[in-house]
């Protein structure tokens, strides 16, 4: 598989994620939205932001591993957290180093929403990888 992550000029130069990846392989993977469950269906870290984020991407590397696929093919995650503000930026990158570390930057979007699925959710991520695995 051949990832390409670009930073165009004329665009911000972000330090956690990839303005644009352009991504060839045989396969798409799609990850539906991961929230802080443990695999008997138990919400881990009720009321913590940083403890449901380190949940939810060891259930995105899990999806991940279980496609076939890893961190580095990821190349583009959605990630929801109800009443985002930005000073938990630092707590959801630490979360998300854990998965990706400091190189493989799929691109981004973060979302601050009013609620999630169910009460107690506070932060769920979907992906898109691209692997040749079949």
């Amino acid at each position: 598989m051949g990832v390409q992550r670009l930073s165009p000029e004329g665009l911000f130069k972000p330090t956690a994620y990839t303005q644009v990846v352009v991504a060839t392989g045989r396969r798409m993977v799609f990850v539906s939205g991961q929230v802080s469950m443990d695999a008997d269906g138990t919400l881990v870290a009720p009321g913590d932001v940083a403890g449901q984020a380190r949940q939810v991407y060891a259930n995105l590397r899990a999806a991940l591993e279980g496609a076939g696929a890893k961190p580095a093919d990821v190349v583009k995650l959605t990630t929801y957290v109800v009443g985002y503000k930005p000073e938990l930026l630092p707590l959801l990158g630490e979360a998300r180093f854990t998965v990706f570390g400091p190189t493989t930057l799929p691109a981004s979007t973060l979302v601050g929403v009013a609620a999630l699925a169910q009460p107690g959710y506070l932060i769920e991520v979907e992906a898109i990888a691209v692997t040749d695995q079949v």
